[in-house]
């Protein structure tokens, strides 16, 4: 009994595909089936039962090997020099609770690209009010009930471009960094909650489809992704464009972003800051904000001259 529900999740991670409910949701957590896991193989030595033991240490060495940190540090920086460096920052302001603690982020960090999900009425009132227009001259911000506001801020010059249409706002725009026109687009599709794995699945081939469209352009993709690396969905956005996460090569792959209050090895990293080759990554710092559920994300970049 121990072994059934790792033994599908291991499965489903082994053969590349996220499943129905509750795989997703329990791929978010994939360390902690390490738990039932080992409760059986010590159960299967006391019953001396071989057949028990050989399938748990099965599904111990397969979750083991995928709950490792991910393959972090090891990218060579783009070839060329560097044209710009920039701090992106990635929060998710929880139905606007945590406003005031981003104001105060964004003050005290003076990030060079904002992106924020979950911002209502307030908080982008609260934007326009209390974040300088001398800082940040360049928004784009599309104003929502609860979750479904979100907004880019930018210190950088902002052209429109579409964004992603879902259910919550997903704005996009390209800014000139440097000289070079960059590909910004916030994500933040639904949340595979039971009931809406469906949606999930289908709001992030939307995020998929505007990666592998931005592939070989400076690009910039952030926001919660409402998924980890566990996730197949995930992994095929890296690989539509070929994006890298940066948090995994500072070194933070495994650093969770939610539940806030959660460290390793518990909770997960479904906030990121994804990149095309055109970045490197100098470091990524998590962030603790006040009245939310998210962990905000922090990465330090470079923007070197590819062609």
């Amino acid at each position: 009994m121990l072994l059934i529900v790792p033994s599908v999740v291991a499965a489903c991670r082994v053969a590349d595909t996220d499943g129905i409910t509750p795989v997703p949701q329990l791929l978010a957590f994939l360390s902690w089936l390490l738990l039932p896991a080992g409760a059986a193989l010590l159960l299967a030595l006391l019953a001396r039962r071989p057949a028990v033991m050989v399938w748990a240490a099965a599904v111990l060495a397969v979750i083991g090997w995928f709950v490792r940190p991910y393959d972090t540090g090891l990218a060579d920086d783009p070839p060329g020099p560097v044209v710009a460096r920039l701090e992106v920052l990635t929060s998710n302001v929880e139905f606007g609770n945590a406003t005031e603690g981003l104001v105060a982020t964004i003050r005290s960090e003076q990030p060079d690209l904002v992106f924020v999900q979950e911002c209502d009425g307030a908080c982008s009132h609260a934007l326009t009010a209390e974040v300088s227009r001398t800082d940040y001259p360049y928004r784009n911000v599309i104003e929502g009930h609860s979750a479904s506001g979100s907004a880019i801020l930018s210190k950088h010059p902002l052209r429109p471009a579409p964004g992603i249409s879902a259910t919550l706002a997903m704005p996009g725009s390209v800014a000139v960094v440097g000289g070079r026109p960059v590909n910004l687009q916030l994500a933040h599709p639904l949340p595979p909650v039971p009931g809406g794995v469906d949606a999930w699945q289908r709001e992030l081939r939307l995020v998929r489809t505007y990666a592998a469209g931005a592939k070989g352009q400076p690009t910039v993709l952030a926001g919660d992704f409402n998924a980890t690396q566990d996730h197949a969905a995930f992994r095929r956005i890296l690989d539509a464009g070929a994006l890298s996460d940066s948090a995994t090569l500072a070194g933070a792959a495994r650093t969770p972003s939610w539940p806030a209050a959660a460290r390793r090895p518990l909770g997960a990293q479904i906030d990121h800051v994804l990149i095309s080759e055109d970045f490197s990554v100098r470091k990524a710092r998590f962030l603790d904000l006040a009245d939310t559920d998210h962990r905000s994300l922090l990465v330090e970049l470079e923007l070197h001259d590819v062609r």
